[in-house]
């Protein structure tokens, strides 16, 4: 049955947005189960009813959210990307300078990759599934390090001229270490490998006098 307390959505906007905390909780179990069913199984293997089987959720609700499967892969990829930032911020939020923000946005995204190894797969099969998912996640994820770097220009830490390029290289950088030490580690000290990657950016980075 459906829920009568969930707003209509355009189905190109994302899932329905529940203004229940019961709506909330199936619409947190259908991404739950999705990322599970997605990632164990990929796009094409999983059905929606794999989905709502795993989320213990009645069929009827899944479409109180979403219209379709592919719908729900585009929100779950955003969902991700929201959960990382969520993860990352209060660690850089608390770290004092630039460069010791870069390290500590990839500390915290190195243990969240571990605990979510399911999200490389996931974010790997939406550059064919949902494109334009993908490269949002991609954009939105540069973006914010793009304005971190920018505020330590700013602040008179970081060299002149450190921009959007750089912060893509600090994104690429990032992605492959969180599927070496967050998703194949073994037993690797992450605040090491955060501290090792952070020299690399305070030597290209650093503002020289």
């Amino acid at each position: 049955m459906h829920d009568a307390n969930s707003t209509q959505a355009d189905a190109d906007t994302g899932p329905k947005t529940p203004r229940t905390e019961r709506g909330r909780r199936t619409l947190r179990a259908l991404l739950d189960a999705a990322a599970q069913e997605f990632g164990a199984n990929g796009f094409h293997a999983t059905g929606i009813t794999d989905i709502t089987r795993r989320a213990g959720v009645a069929l009827g609700s899944f479409y109180t959210y979403f219209t379709s499967k592919e719908e729900i892969f585009r929100a779950l990829v955003s969902d991700l990307s929201a959960q990382v930032k969520a993860h990352v911020t209060p660690h850089v939020v608390a770290a004092p300078d630039a460069l010791a923000k870069e390290q500590a946005a990839l500390a915290s995204y190195l243990q969240f990759a571990g605990e979510h190894q399911l999200i490389y797969r996931i974010i790997d099969e939406a550059e064919f599934v949902a494109p334009d998912a993908y490269a949002a996640h991609y954009r939105t994820t540069v973006a914010r390090i793009a304005a971190r770097v920018q505020g330590g220009v700013a602040n008179g830490g970081l060299r002149e001229g450190v921009g959007e390029v750089e912060a893509w290289a600090i994104a690429g950088m990032n992605v492959f270490l969180g599927l070496r030490y967050g998703v194949w580690n073994a037993g690797e000290d992450l605040n090491d490998v955060a501290q090792r990657a952070n020299a690399l950016l305070a030597d290209g980075l650093r503002r020289r006098n």
